[in-house]
């Protein structure tokens, strides 16, 4: 079987407005997934949703963003439109969240990842309109977030269709796309407020035993505080997603406010996390992901970073001062002690002060950011998205290090 040039493998799934396949691109050998659907029933939803589907196919395709799903094409065949895209090995993170609440820095990181493809997208004129768990696609490449249904995901939700295609997202919907308004990013955020909800306490932010009592939440009841259901989320975390979820689009942030809100949060709370969450984590990959040579570079990169790491927090040595002793002189015992010229002994070394946490949470950050750093250039290059962001942290680390020490000699 074959959808204009692309060989279909294997049927991955299968719902009301078409068919997703496994399927491979003979023009470069590569595995693709193909999204199709019936022009015809495109057609029933309205005379223009046919030409809105490729224009949107296409605008979205233009995104390149390493947490958004790659469009590779689009265009019609035999009855169907079909849009070709990257082919995701992973899962979905509705099979994550179904196993209850993540720990905070893991449902940090992955809202962060969320919201750098939402402000991406934003700012090139793309508004998803359908984020939802099964929209999002956990990777099995260092658990990366991919985003799917880019600019055509909404049109599964039109006049025609809505009763049928909104029972697995109405939990997610903005209150203004609820009730049928124009929306735009800002719908993006309620829906990602919603999201991040559910990963923090394992519960929906909006729920009820029916499609038309959900909607009414939605659009009139504010959920439950996330702070009640989880006391030892940072206050400024609770603060945040009351923000995303509030019923005035305008009270929301833009999703570039959003990462760097999400970025602030994640610095403060990686001190209380325990240092062995991550590093153990990337080791895995170090071990079997690159040849033994690169290994051996890494770990004399890293042997390095913890030796000057370790120095920064060690006190400086008290000045040593050389003391000459004349040796005892017997036959003088009879000038008396104040006539004898003083001699000048060096200060009481300070005892060795204490480790300041803070700074020790600070620099434990810093060194499993270069971690992940290095671990990112064995595989891209000091442009990638990715190794800029941490670029950016590491920044960020060291302008908080400094002014962290300034209010200390000041105080």
């Amino acid at each position: 079987m074959r959808i204009g040039r692309y060989e279909i493998l294997d049927e991955i799934g299968r719902g009301s407005m078409g068919t997703v396949y496994q399927a491979r691109d003979p023009l470069i050998d590569r595995t693709v997934a193909i999204k199709t659907f019936s022009i015809a029933q495109l057609k029933q939803e309205g005379a223009d949703v046919e030409s809105r589907f490729l224009r949107e196919a296409q605008s979205a395709g233009r995104l390149s963003h390493p947490n958004i799903v790659t469009i590779y094409d689009v265009g019609e065949v035999d009855g169907l439109a079909y849009i070709a895209m990257e082919y995701l090995s992973g899962t979905t993170l509705r099979d994550l969240m179904d196993k209850g609440p993540m720990p905070l820095d893991l449902a940090l990181d992955t809202a962060i990842q969320m919201a750098e493809a939402l402000a991406f997208a934003h700012e090139h004129g793309v508004i998803h309109r359908d984020i939802k768990p099964a929209n999002v696609i956990v990777t099995d490449q260092h658990g990366r977030i991919k985003l799917t249904d880019f600019g055509i995901a909404h049109l599964a939700n039109s006049e025609h269709t809505l009763a049928g295609q909104m029972l697995g997202s109405p939990r997610y919907m903005s209150p203004e796309q609820a009730m049928g308004r124009e929306v735009d990013g800002r719908s993006d955020i309620f829906s990602l407020g919603s999201m991040l909800y559910e990963i923090l306490t394992g519960r929906y932010a909006f729920d009820g035993d029916s499609l038309p009592i959900i909607v009414y939440r939605v659009i009139n009841d504010a959920p439950v505080s996330a702070s009640s259901l989880r006391p030892q989320l940072p206050a400024g975390l609770a603060n945040l997603l009351a923000h995303m979820l509030s019923k005035n689009p305008h009270a929301r942030p833009d999703a570039r406010t959003l990462v760097n809100a999400l970025h602030g949060l994640a610095t403060s709370a990686q001190p209380a996390t325990p240092p062995s969450t991550r590093i153990p984590r990337l080791l895995p990959t170090l071990a079997f992901g690159a040849p033994v040579g690169v290994l051996l570079l890494v770990g004399v990169g890293i042997i390095v970073i913890e030796h000057f790491l370790d120095a920064s927090l060690r006190p400086p040595p008290a000045p040593t001062q050389v003391e000459i002793r004349e040796p005892p002189v017997e036959a003088t015992p009879e000038v008396p002690p104040a006539a004898q010229p003083p001699v000048a002994e060096a200060p009481p070394a300070p005892p060795p002060s204490e480790p300041d946490p803070y700074l020790v949470g600070l620099d434990k950050k810093r060194t499993e950011l270069r971690l992940r750093r290095t671990e990112l250039l064995l595989e891209y290059t000091d442009r990638h998205p990715d190794v800029m962001q941490i670029d950016r942290q590491l920044d960020q680390l060291r302008i908080e290090r400094r002014n962290y020490l300034r209010q200390k000699q000041e105080n």
